[in-house]
C-alpha cells in the first residue's frame, strides 16, 4: 500500500480531500501503528483521497502543554502550523484525541485554522454518505463496551459518533455504568501515562476494565492511543488476557471489512 504524502500531491498538482494526523503514538507506538495502518486501509477502499505529512509532521506538542511546558509547546505548534499553512491544507483528521483537541481548539490562537475531525467522526460521515458500507457480520449480535476518552468525549462532546459506528456493525453495544459525560478516565491524561502514579489503593484503568468486565463484553472499543495502553495494561492486572481485547474503532472497521486479518 502506498500512501502519498501532501508533497507527492501538490508536485501532481492534486489536492487531497483531507490530511491524515498520524500523530507520534500512530508513528512509533507498534501498537498504534496497527490502528494506523487500519485506518489507512479503510481510506484507501472507500476511495478517499488522503494525505500524510511524513517526515515533516512533528509532534502538536500537547504532551509538554499538559506537563508543563507552554514554551516548548508553542514551539512545536508554530512549527507544524507554518507548515500546515505552506500547503493550504483544510481538513485534517486525526485517530488520536490528544491530536485532535490540540489542533483543533488551540492551534487556532497561534494562526492555525482547520476543519478538524477525529477519525470516529470521519467515519461516521463515510457510512452517512454511503461511501462506506460495512458488511457487519463479523461483529453482528456480538458484545462490545465503549470507552469514552476524556479528549473526545467530555473536552469536545463527540459521544454519538463512536455508538454509531459501531450499531453499524450490528454489534450489540453495552454501557459502562459510568459512560458518556460521566465516563472515567484510563488514568494516562494530563501526561501521567509519562510518569509513575501517585499511591493509593487501586490503578485507575484497573477500575475501569473492572467495569468493562461487569459488562460481559469480550471488546472493549478504543478511540485512542493512549487509553489503548491504559486499558490492557487494566486488563493483564484483572488477568483477562485471553477474555478481552481493547480494539480500536478503525480496526474493528477494517476487521469486518476483511482489510485486516
Amino acid at each position: 500500500m502506498k500512501v502519498r504524502t501532501y508533497a507527492d500531491y501538490l508536485a501532481a498538482g492534486e489536492t487531497p480531500e483531507i490530511l491524515f494526523w498520524v500523530g507520534c503514538a500512530g508513528s512509533f507506538d507498534q501498537r498504534a501503528q496497527r490502528v494506523t495502518k487500519a485506518f489507512a486501509k479503510i481510506l484507501d477502499y472507500a476511495g478517499v483521497k488522503f494525505a500524510v505529512l511524513g517526515n515533516e509532521e512533528s509532534c502538536t506538542g500537547d504532551p509538554a502543554k499538559r506537563a508543563g511546558n507552554e514554551f516548548l509547546f508553542q514551539m512545536q505548534a508554530s512549527n507544524n502550523i507554518a507548515v500546515l499553512n505552506g500547503y493550504g491544507v483544510k481538513k485534517i483528521v486525526a485517530t488520536c484525541p490528544h491530536c485532535f483537541n490540540t489542533i483543533k481548539n488551540e492551534y487556532p490562537e497561534l494562526g492555525g485554522n482547520y476543519e478538524v475531525l477525529h477519525h470516529t467522526q470521519f467515519l461516521q460521515s463515510l457510512i452517512n454518505e454511503g461511501r462506506l458500507k460495512i458488511k457487519g457480520g463479523f461483529y453482528k449480535g456480538k458484545k462490545i463496551t465503549y470507552h469514552d476518552s476524556c479528549y473526545l468525549g467530555r473536552g469536545n462532546g463527540v459521544y454519538e459518533a463512536p455508538r454509531e459506528v459501531i450499531a453499524a456493525m450490528e454489534a450489540d453495544l453495552v454501557e459502562m455504568k459510568t459512560c458518556r459525560s460521566k465516563g472515567m478516565c484510563c488514568g494516562a491524561g494530563g501526561a501521567q501515562v509519562f510518569k509513575e502514579s501517585e499511591k493509593g489503593k487501586k490503578e485507575i484503568n484497573t477500575a475501569r476494565i473492572e467495569q468493562a468486565i461487569e459488562t460481559g463484553a469480550k471488546v472493549v472499543a478504543s478511540n485512542c492511543p493512549f487509553c489503548m495502553i491504559m486499558l490492557q495494561d487494566g486488563i493483564k492486572a484483572c488477568g483477562k488476557e485471553n477474555d478481552m481485547k481493547v480494539i480500536d474503532i478503525a480496526e474493528l472497521i477494517a476487521k469486518a471489512e476483511d482489510l485486516i486479518d
